[in-house]
């Protein structure tokens, strides 16, 4: 049974707490003194309904203010497909916060409510969407019961956000209305809307397929630790680490980067034993032929398809902080297991979220502003494009004096 990650993305108060609950909910996936929880603390705050959304909201801030905050991990399973959803903020001050759920997510669920329609958070979450290159998105048109199950209105939004949208890169884009609130639409297709055809949101979350959105051709090996005998005794010498793409099978040709000296893999283990073969995203051991000089930064790949080996990198970086980033300001970048010193050059220009118009050579990017930066950085990076390789064509960016992540970058194609 495969393992399908996706996030929730929108405004605030657009619903995302409350979808999620009510999947855990009609799926069966709550236990009993989880939901006796939530309708007391329904009932301490006056609600005259089992509020959900407090099912993920479990932060005392994110309670009493009616917002998600934090991203929220929950996890649940059909006969199909094991599920792990991330909840994040509608908020723009938490934008960061939904860039973190939404990067590993194989699917993004946007969700918009049916009374407002496209507001420019929607837009500034489906352009993070985009740059993050999440390869499949669900438009959830939510509310819907509030607009009487006006096919007009599902009509009128779904077609403003894919204009919207093809302006961005997106590859495959459904539209769902639903009521998270009453369950429509969710688990099973609704009586209200019976013009809609298409399946309910359970039926599209366990048919969607991701199989093929895994990168099994670019063999990509971030070493993060050498494993060494205790004492000193034994010759053995592994590097382990996390296989972020391709396939490596004991035999496998190889090379290691930046030293580019070649070898070949004696083996591949886990703790409970040798593996014919590793899949990503596997953590495993490898063990090589030759005695080479390699250490944590280091990536193991094939000889003839290797990634850039560079220190000037060209990103587009979402900014996370209330310090602006500037031109000639000095970073940490943390790229797979290889973290450097950056300096940036060159801010080539800022994305407007609503028009998707590039403002020319702006000399700083503010909190939660998108733009393409020039980078330089003291040691070469390993790295693929984004578009490519999601896991080497991304890097954080971190202020060394306070070790805050104050950004998010996207290696783009020279």
């Amino acid at each position: 049974m495969d393992i399908m990650r996706f996030a929730t993305a929108g405004s605030v108060d657009d619903g995302k707490s409350t979808l999620i609950g009510r999947l855990l909910y009609d799926s069966k996936s709550i236990f009993s003194d989880q939901l006796d929880a939530v309708e007391r603390a329904s009932q301490q705050r006056g609600d005259a309904y089992t509020d959900l959304a407090l099912l993920t909201d479990g932060l005392r801030a994110e309670r009493e203010q009616g917002i998600t905050i934090d991203v929220a991990y929950r996890y649940f399973s059909t006969p199909l497909r094991k599920f792990i959803i991330a909840d994040t903020p509608g908020h723009i001050q938490y934008t960061r916060n939904m860039v973190t759920g939404a990067s590993t997510a194989d699917l993004a669920i946007i969700l918009i409510d049916a009374r407002k329609g496209l507001v420019e958070q929607s837009r500034r979450h489906a352009t993070i969407v985009s740059l993050l290159r999440v390869p499949h998105v669900v438009l959830a048109i939510n509310k819907m019961d509030l607009v009487d199950w006006s096919q007009d209105v599902y009509e009128e939004i779904s077609g403003a956000f894919r204009d919207f949208a093809a302006r961005l890169d997106f590859a495959d884009v459904t539209a769902i209305p639903i009521s998270a609130l009453t369950g429509d639409n969710v688990v099973s297709r609704s009586e209200h809307m019976d013009w809609y055809e298409g399946p309910a949101l359970l039926h599209h979350l366990e048919h969607v397929y991701i199989a093929s959105d895994r990168n099994l051709v670019d063999v990509r090996f971030p070493v993060q630790y050498v494993i060494r005998p205790q004492n000193g005794r034994g010759d053995y010498r592994g590097f382990a680490g996390q296989l972020v793409s391709g396939v490596v099978r004991p035999g496998d040709e190889v090379i290691a980067l930046p030293s580019g000296l070649p070898t070949r893999v004696r083996t591949v283990s886990t703790a409970d034993g040798e593996l014919q073969a590793a899949y990503p995203p596997m953590s495993v051991t490898i063990q090589l032929e030759d005695e080479v000089d390699i250490s944590r930064g280091d990536m193991i790949c094939r000889p003839n398809n290797q990634p850039e080996i560079t220190q000037d990198i060209d990103a587009m970086i979402c900014w996370m902080d209330p310090e602006p980033m500037r031109v000639g300001a000095k970073y940490v970048i943390k790229h797979t297991t290889r973290t450097v010193r950056a300096l940036v050059k060159h801010v080539q220009y800022e994305l407007d979220i609503n028009s998707l118009h590039r403002s020319q050579s702006p000399t700083e990017l503010g909190l939660n502003a998108i733009g393409r930066v020039n980078l330089r950085t003291t040691l070469p990076l390993l790295s693929d494009p984004y578009r490519r390789n999601r896991q080497t064509g991304s890097f954080i960016v971190i202020d060394e004096a306070t070790n805050r992540t104050v950004g998010a970058g996207f290696i783009t194609e020279n």
